[in-house]
């Protein structure tokens, strides 16, 4: 193969923004170097970037049902959940599939649909469907009673990433605000006004009889298996304390600065959410991410339900925090490739790496994608 070389552009490297020259063989990174070439394909001083990274996205979720109570042919959807997340900058994502967090609805996706949404995601990587690489990370809803038997089997799959540990139980962590709560359930997962006091009885009820039990036995299979494990939603000191006993090494989502704190104090990475950065607050009522990233608390950026958020939330990042470009972009590149243990491959532009990266214009206002490039191949 002929060597492509992107000239011309400001290249975000890992420790430097240079107007510079890159140069590919065989979908690696075989040079970099500042300056400006007469040959290759001319950037016209728009930024190039590392591919971006997705740890914890449910975007999958809302291509099936984009309403309550909507299917989609569950194919189709994975293939619109691809195209959104190529076109979004991200090469690589870690569908976040979860299981127990059921409704009283008969038809509930974390209850009855996540068996063939993982097929999906399966076949269309194996297939070659998809323009981003899939992984999978498993999100567990401890009181749900058979979880553990559902996710044991699981733990073999060839793209299983990363495993969470949540617990949606109303009246703490996320949901400490009950009106939030039933917002959020009525809102996104459609479950009848009438019915949501016999649903957080129900759920509080499980929380009581299965949590601790789960818990203990999802975090023992993946100390077992060597799974890396996330925390979510820790709220205390404590929480947080309980997940380093744990051997957990993301805390996604901390709801307050004291969790994050002590978490990013003790080596987790520290997951927020970009929709917090862009809409400046959580939709919860909980800590803003912004406030944690003036704190240097922050070590990751996920686009939670936007994937058009990601990048967004950098360049805000940046601009609000005064932090440099290339700085701001390793919570969605370099930092979450090492949550997952990917550094080696991809993350930064550096010689050796794949070639995954990403052309952007920045007007002031709304940062745009122009091309999306992985192992050199231009893919969006």
């Amino acid at each position: 193969m002929q060597e492509q070389i992107y000239t011309n552009y400001h290249l975000l490297l890992p420790t430097e923004e240079v107007l510079g020259t890159l140069v590919i063989r065989d979908g690696i990174i075989t040079d970099i170097q500042p300056g400006i070439v007469s040959q290759g394909k001319n950037g016209e001083r728009n930024y190039l970037l590392p591919g971006l990274i997705e740890l914890h996205t449910d975007n999958l979720e809302k291509c099936i049902s984009p309403r309550p109570g909507v299917r989609w042919n569950l194919d189709a959807a994975a293939i619109n959940h691809d195209r959104d997340l190529i076109s979004s900058g991200i090469t690589t994502v870690c569908d976040a599939i979860a299981i127990g967090d059921f409704t009283p609805r008969e038809d509930s996706l974390r209850l009855h649909h996540y068996a063939p949404m993982i097929e999906a995601i399966f076949q269309g990587q194996a297939a070659g469907r998809f323009s981003t690489d899939h992984l999978l990370h498993l999100r567990c809803e401890l009181g749900y009673e058979h979880i553990y038997e559902t996710i044991e089997p699981l733990t073999e799959h060839p793209l299983l990433a990363l495993l969470s540990l949540m617990d949606h139980t109303p009246g703490q962590r996320q949901f400490v605000n009950i009106d939030k709560y039933k917002q959020y359930y009525v809102g996104k997962h459609g479950v009848p006004e009438a019915k949501m006091d016999d649903f957080i009885n129900m759920r509080l009820k499980n929380q009581r009889k299965h949590a601790q039990e789960n818990r203990q036995a999802l975090v023992k299979m993946t100390q077992a298996k060597g799974i890396s494990l996330a925390s979510h939603d820790d709220a205390t000191v404590d929480h947080v304390q309980q997940a380093i006993a744990e051997g957990v090494v993301l805390a996604e989502f901390p709801t307050t600065i004291d969790a994050a704190k002590e978490a990013h104090s003790n080596g987790l990475s520290v997951l927020m959410g970009a929709p917090n950065v862009v809409l400046g607050g959580s939709h919860s009522g909980n800590v803003s991410a912004m406030e944690l990233v003036e704190l240097d608390l922050v070590d990751i950026i996920s686009s939670d339900y936007v994937p058009r958020s990601l990048l967004q939330s950098i360049f805000i990042i940046s601009q609000q925090a005064q932090k440099p470009l290339y700085e701001a972009i390793k919570l969605i590149t370099i930092n979450s490739a090492k949550a997952i243990n990917l550094d080696n491959e991809i993350g930064s532009l550096e010689v050796g790496k794949k070639a995954n990266f990403i052309s952007v214009h920045d007007d002031g206002i709304v940062p745009r994608i122009l091309e999306v490039y992985k192992q050199g191949d231009r893919v969006a």
